[in-house]
């Protein structure tokens, strides 16, 4: 059974898409990394809770077919914000949101580490 279990996840994996903008953030990122430390073995690991497991898969399968969002259409494609899908995944891509990180820095601390060869952390020592 645990190589059933295994190949089923396998094949949740490939499917399960990566987004290139959410470097280091990514739910299929994540899910790889999590279905092999947890079946380190292949099909041969042996699993502690196979009825957890199998509720893990269950779930992660809506998620991924996008059942509740089938199963609960909503009206309109924006939150109560007024703020699209689209809007949402530019604004929490990587890129934006080291650019924001950036805009928070303060002027000081622009010039420090545009100028300084060495880190701020190094100056406080």
């Amino acid at each position: 059974m645990a190589a059933t279990r295994y190949r089923r996840f396998l094949k949740l994996c490939e499917e399960w898409p990566v987004e290139e903008t959410k470097r280091q953030r990514d739910m299929g990122v994540f899910l790889r990394q999590r279905v092999a430390q947890a079946f380190r073995e292949g099909e041969n690991t042996q699993i502690a809770d196979p009825e957890t497991c199998d509720r893990m898969y269950e779930s992660l399968v809506r998620i991924h077919t996008n059942y509740y969002k089938n199963k609960y259409p909503r009206l309109k494609d924006t939150s109560f914000t007024g703020v699209t899908v689209e809007d949402c995944k530019m604004i929490l891509a990587t890129d934006i949101l080291k650019q924001m990180e950036d805009m928070k820095k303060g002027t000081w601390k622009k010039l420090r580490e545009k100028f300084y060869a060495k880190k701020p952390e190094e100056d406080s020592k």
